[in-house]
């Protein structure tokens, strides 16, 4: 079954918890992910950011809002009981616990900000129907913005003069650790005029190895035969590394083509290249910066 959201796992982590026992966090979602059915590949599928399994995020935002609510209380690290509240309210046979069900007790209301408390609009609640967690928000956010940056970038290089797509090219593959420098390492050999470029650059700072480069700002996706031509360019040059890289994308011809060849040869689409800029810094630059922090345990505890 899909991966449930945070506010689903609420009334089950209760009900896991009703016999008073202490739990672990790490047993809770050990038990709730074989009391939903989750495969094992559900269970360690992980945030966008890859900092976490969803699962154990979910599970870790159930438990939070329950303890802002006063329904369980932490014992001791990563440790917590279900409180007299939490077992008031699971006497009343409830079907379901949510955002919206929490808001009636008074623990929960407290832990609001004063703004959320006197904020009674629309807006509010919609953010009280949210089935995704914080931290799911901030990454949907981040990757709508991200990849309207990737389009952005993609239509602003096509506005640009070949020469100029030349020199990204170059920028990044330098950004990302090759060659070393711009003026010793890296090397423009095609020309200009064909909206594209034949370069080279060194593997490393030391020159041990040179790779060669095939750049094309086309909009038609590149074919089987463009890749063809390159490898055989590669093995004029008796090299066996390549990177080509294009505006538009490659055929599915042209990427299995360069999968089962001697060379390597790494085909970059505008997609990918435009992903590379950002995460190496071409041609963007950060306009705000968010850190999310949480409780540092070690600091407070008396161990």
């Amino acid at each position: 079954m899909p991966i449930p959201d945070f506010q689903s796992i609420m009334l089950p982590l209760l009900k896991l918890i009703s016999d008073g026992k202490e739990y672990s966090f790490q047993e809770s979602i050990e038990l709730l992910a074989t009391q939903f059915n989750l495969t094992a590949n559900e269970k360690k599928e992980m945030l966008a950011s890859g900092s976490q399994p969803i699962f154990t995020n979910r599970v870790g935002w159930a438990k939070t809002y329950l303890k802002k609510a006063g329904l369980i209380e932490q014992t001791r690290r990563g440790y917590f009981i279900i409180t007299k509240t939490g077992l008031d309210t699971l006497k009343s046979n409830i079907t379901s616990i949510n955002k919206k069900f929490l808001k009636k007790f008074p623990a929960f209301q407290e832990s609001m900000t004063k703004k959320k408390e006197e904020d009674d609009d629309n807006d509010n609640n919609q953010l009280f129907e949210q089935s995704k967690t914080p931290i799911e928000l901030i990454e949907a956010g981040y990757k709508t913005l991200r990849d309207n940056l990737v389009q952005d970038l993609i239509n602003e290089i096509k506005k640009l003069p070949p020469d100029f797509f030349e020199k990204i090219v170059i920028d990044l593959l330098v950004k990302m650790g090759y060659g070393g420098s711009l003026s010793d390492q890296a090397k423009v050999t095609g020309k200009s005029g064909d909206e594209g470029i034949d370069g080279l650059i060194k593997e490393d700072k030391l020159g041990l190895d040179t790779i060669y480069i095939q750049a094309k700002r086309w909009e038609n996706q590149v074919s089987r035969p463009e890749i063809q031509k390159f490898a055989g360019a590669l093995l004029g040059q008796q090299s066996k590394k390549g990177i080509f890289i294009t505006l538009s994308n490659f055929s599915k011809a042209a990427i299995e083509y360069a999968e089962k060849i001697d060379a390597k040869i790494i085909l970059i689409d505008g997609e990918q290249l435009a992903e590379y800029m950002i995460d190496y810094n071409v041609g963007v630059s950060v306009t705000n910066s968010y850190e999310i922090k949480k409780i540092d345990s070690d600091y407070f505890s008396l161990e």
